[in-house]
């Protein structure tokens, strides 16, 4: 696979890409259990538990659309809404990559007279992220 960036992180809706990533976080966790050891007493110890994965990202470029840009904006804006998300390289093709299913958990929008617009998204995956 490519080197992670920005650049190839696509945010597809119905099949059909509508943004792309300039920045962004990617985040796996996983959960642990605490379990008691019969040696061991005084130290806590853990086993894994089930594995969650976020993407964090700053800005979106949009697709342009017959509808227009603005359409696929306030598209993006439904919190609640899910996407499916890929990350490849732009000559490479799907198989090449990971990705999976993720629900846009938040939208933050900064706009302040005088500046440019600012913006984060938070998408929450639900289920793995699949090769």
């Amino acid at each position: 696979m490519a080197a992670i960036n920005g650049n190839n992180i696509i945010v597809y809706r119905g099949g059909t890409a509508i943004a792309a990533v300039k920045s962004h976080e990617i985040q796996v966790n996983n959960d642990l259990i605490e379990i008691s050891s019969a040696s061991d007493g005084e130290w806590k110890h853990y086993i894994q538990s089930r594995k969650e994965w976020t993407l964090n990202v700053n800005y979106l470029v949009m697709a342009d659309s017959p509808t227009g840009i603005s359409a696929k904006v306030r598209e993006l804006l439904t919190v609640g809404t899910a996407y499916t998300l890929r990350v490849h390289g732009r000559a490479e093709t799907d198989s090449a990559g990971v990705g999976g299913q993720a629900i846009l958990k938040t939208c933050r929008i900064v706009a302040t007279r005088g500046n440019l617009v600012q913006g984060s998204f938070s998408f929450v995956g639900t289920g793995p992220l699949t090769q």
